[in-house]
């Protein structure tokens, strides 16, 4: 169960992270470490399949570039499927929260 939610809540987070930029692989990653202080920390192994299965199922379009390093990179953007899935894992994922807390939260009397 535990990879399942992760490999859905990592394609949440990637999703999220292109919603507004071009960004290649590495700054995807390094983009989540950052915005949660470095508690979730992307490795390779499952950063570059999620891109995978994200690109396979239209919600990506990735061009090469260069990164500010001069290195060749492939850049992703999300695509008008990709945008819609944003709102819709979104709203999924807000629901499933506010139902998990409301049991964490419940005090037993």
């Amino acid at each position: 169960m535990a990879g399942d939610l992760f490999t859905g809540t990592l394609e949440l987070l990637i999703l999220r992270t292109l919603a507004n930029d071009l960004v290649h692989g590495y700054g995807i990653a390094r983009s989540i470490r950052e915005k949660t202080d470095g508690v979730l920390d992307v490795e390779q192994g499952a950063l570059y399949p999620a891109l995978h299965r994200l690109n396979r199922r239209g919600f990506l379009k990735g061009e090469w570039g260069e990164t500010e390093t001069g290195r060749r990179a492939r850049f992703y953007s999300l695509t008008k499927k990709g945008q819609a899935a944003l709102a819709q894992e979104t709203t999924r994922w807000d629901e499933h929260a506010k139902a998990v807390y409301a049991v964490l939260k419940q005090v037993e009397g």
